[in-house]
């Protein structure tokens, strides 16, 4: 059994992600450090994390039929930071930019759930923009949708660019970096 020392919560990386990454490498070693989730007292990888973040999707879209065929019917396919991140489809470890995009993974993953596909014209951009709270990206946006299970979001829960109580707040909060 590996031992591992939380550190700290590291926060939102964004663009800085792979800036940080190489910080990380050259100060502990590649291999001597991780991101974790904590999920109800015990930690989980990055896919275990992008379960529940696809399933608060999931729980979301299907409480929001609406919304639902707007996507269905809008939309040829959907993108976080780049259109380049089509070309992950349903693979969360298939990450192309400088930044972690899962929101559009989690959405196609959830469509293909619910026995829906795109059939719309648009490339839709799935991102908080501050502007039109009614245009479906920003409705999408994981600072915006609801973590279907907000109790098990840290205590120590973290502010910034999404709302309390959302999948992004829950992404951000219970991540953990660790080294051993």
């Amino acid at each position: 059994m590996e031992n591992w020392i939380t550190i700290a919560t590291p926060g939102y990386l964004g663009a800085e992600r792979d800036v940080r990454y190489k910080e990380w490498d050259e100060i502990y070693g590649e291999g001597n450090w991780r991101l974790v989730w904590v999920v109800n007292k015990t930690l989980v990888d990055f896919l275990g994390a992008c379960a529940l973040y696809e399933d608060a999707y999931y729980h979301f879209l299907k409480k929001n039929s609406a919304i639902v065929k707007k996507l269905v019917y809008d939309a040829r396919d959907i993108y976080d930071d780049a259109p380049s991140n089509v070309e992950s489809r349903f693979d969360y470890n298939h990450q192309e930019t400088g930044r972690t995009h899962i929101q559009d993974i989690a959405i196609r993953r959830c469509m293909v759930r619910m026995g829906l596909w795109f059939m719309g014209n648009d490339l839709i951009q799935i991102r908080s923009s501050g502007k039109d709270e009614q245009v479906l990206g920003n409705i999408l946006s994981p600072g915006n949708v609801p973590f279907h299970m907000p109790y098990l979001i840290s205590e120590f829960e973290l502010s910034g660019w999404w709302k309390p109580k959302s999948v992004e707040s829950f992404y951000q909060s219970n991540r953990l970096f660790q080294i051993r």
